[in-house]
């Protein structure tokens, strides 16, 4: 069961949520099963589906949401979020000393906490997990966060059980960007050195390499069939009677091919816990009245669903001549124009079946600390849209129903985005219909495999404008590697040597100041100018976020879906 979310889990969401059901599914819910079933060797034994393929088990480097569902419960943290509070819990680290300047952190591990291959867990994996993170030969998503006025944190073992972490200037989001899963030093070490640290725990993975020190440990992986999780009866955790934690014995995580034959299995009862697509609430609130499962209403998605057009002067600038695309997506007056003519309710209507809400912002409505209630977003309105392009000196020159730029380049671009995932191919379509037939760009969609949209933003970089998702985070510091000039994930142009833009520079100093301030009310205010910024620039363009739901078998004792993860999933159990 997916646990709350710290800064391992701003992540690119890819094929794993919000898919369309197939329209007509047959009569009998069994006859279009696809997926093995699972091997029940224990009553306790939980049952859940996903539809896209871990790219990594290794949490150091995991950067997509199908990913980080394989491991979340493989590797442990040091501490966690309470998804319901928000507060920080012990993990790892049973306690925790902080200084009142917040620029020092001692944590205490828990004494006798064991890896998988019976090896002590130690402040020396604490270290090396951190020194894995900054290490340039790995491309870790959670090293933006982890930097305070542009240097990393320094982690230093005080003794085998007692760690303290050093920040050069005070970091108010400290405790809670150690919401860190630590490695094996004793098993990895070697890889860090070697320089082929990334690819562990990747091709080929099987469970006797993957040494984590989390409740469950892996006990099978068939790659496009399961992944096998069983319980660790030397996890740390016990109940108020002193009975070990977690109570199921099993984990199952069936890898189907799509959303709809998730839910099929579902409702033939192969599945304990599903993740409903927008366009199955509906019918799955309604036929909960038979009493085999219920559906929990959670609330407004935490993460986005933008586009995001490709800035990166490396892709643009070839052979002493630069491509018109880079001044297109650079021009506040284009931007302003596509932004206008973005039809949101068309895309809550019919891509999310009316559960969903239109996004201004990069922080979801969800998050009521940090989410700016000022925002006004820019109005479907596509008679200003073509006169913002129209200013811009974007009209059709030649007569040919396609507008041009000032030189007479037609104004032609692609718009990605991955395959298999029916909700984001449809909002594709709003976009071209609009883009298109509206404004007369000529504005082509293409869908990616899942490896193919993580390489072209990570590796080649060769896209023109990309609609992806990436997953929420509590405190807006852990969206540091999409929001900092220098994050890899800063997908418009990412991994800046310094700011390519003075807007790019002042949203670097706002991450410092919100970060440095102790004070709740600036960093609020910090975090509320970034996001007028990105408001007013649109290097992004968000879209719509659905309203989350969660089904799961009435069977099921203890269980307490949020927004932001599971509540205390330790406790789920079977009835007996």
């Amino acid at each position: 069961m997916r646990r709350a979310t710290g800064p391992a889990l701003l992540t690119l969401l890819l094929a794993l949520t919000s898919c369309h059901s197939d329209p007509d599914p047959p009569n009998d819910p069994r006859a279009a099963l696809t997926a093995p079933p699972a091997p029940a060797t224990h009553p306790q034994h939980l049952v859940t589906a996903t539809i896209a393929q871990p790219q990594t088990f290794n949490p150091i480097i995991a950067s997509d949401a199908a990913s980080h569902a394989a491991i979340a419960d493989i590797f442990d943290t040091l501490v966690r979020v309470d998804p319901r509070s928000g507060e920080i819990e012990p993990g790892l680290a049973e306690r925790w000393s902080l200084d009142p300047r917040g620029e020092s952190l001692t944590m205490w591990l828990r004494p006798n906490v064991l890896w998988h291959d019976g090896e002590p867990v130690t402040a020396r994996d604490v270290v090396f997990t951190f020194e894995a993170i900054r290490h340039p030969s790995v491309p870790s998503p959670l090293d933006a966060a982890l930097k305070v006025g542009g240097k990393p944190i320094e982690v230093r073992a005080v003794d085998p059980h007692t760690v303290r972490f050093t920040v050069a200037q005070p970091f108010a989001p400290l405790l809670n960007s150690l919401v860190v899963p630590i490695v094996p030093e004793h098993v990895l070490a070697p890889a860090l050195r070697g320089g082929t640290f990334a690819q562990q725990w990747r091709s080929g993975v099987t469970a006797q390499t993957v040494v984590g020190n989390g409740p469950y440990r892996l006990e099978r992986y068939e790659p496009g069939r399961l992944i096998h999780l069983v319980r660790n009866d030397d996890y740390w955790m016990r109940d108020e009677q002193g009975a070990h934690l977690p109570y199921l014995a099993e984990q199952t995580i069936r890898i189907v091919p799509d959303q709809a034959t998730a839910t099929r299995t579902f409702l033939a009862g192969e599945i304990d816990v599903h993740t409903p697509a927008p366009d199955e609430v509906r019918a799955l609130l309604a036929a909960q009245a038979s009493g085999h499962f219920a559906v929990h209403e959670l609330g407004v998605d935490p993460g986005m669903l933008f586009v995001a057009f490709n800035r990166n002067p490396a892709h643009y600038r070839q052979n002493g001549t630069v491509n018109p695309r880079l001044t297109w997506f650079s021009d506040p007056l284009f931007l302003r124009a596509l932004a206008h003519a973005v039809d949101k309710r068309a895309m809550i209507d019919g891509a999310l079946d009316g559960f969903g809400v239109p996004a201004v912002s990069f922080v979801s409505p969800s998050n009521t600390r940090f989410a700016n209630p000022h925002l006004v977003d820019y109005a479907f309105d596509l008679g200003r849209a073509a006169a913002l392009l129209d200013e811009g000196g974007y009209v059709d020159r030649d007569g040919d129903g396609i507008r041009e730029d000032r030189n007479g380049h037609p104004i032609e671009f692609t718009l990605s985005t991955n395959a298999g995932n029916a909700i984001r191919e449809q909002i594709a379509a709003i976009l071209q219909r609009a883009w298109q037939e509206h404004l007369h760009l000529h504005v082509h969609v293409e869908t990616l495999e899942a490896d193919k949209v993580i390489e072209r933003l990570q590796s080649t970089f060769d896209w023109d404008a990309m609609l992806m998702g990436f997953t929420g985070s509590i405190d807006p510091n852990d969206a540091g590697s999409l929001l900092r000039s220098s994050g890899p994930l800063h997908v418009w142009n990412p991994s800046q040597p310094k700011p390519a833009t003075d807007w790019e520079a002042e949203i670097d100093k706002l991450l410092d100041a919100g970060a440095r301030t102790l004070d709740p009310e600036a960093r609020q205010q910090a975090y509320w100018r970034i996001q007028e910024i990105l408001l007013e620039r649109l290097p992004i363009i968000q879209t719509v976020r659905p309203l989350r739901y969660s089904a799961a078998t009435t069977a099921l004792e203890n269980y307490e879906p949020t927004v932001w993860g599971v509540y205390h999933p330790e406790r789920i159990r079977f009835a007996e």
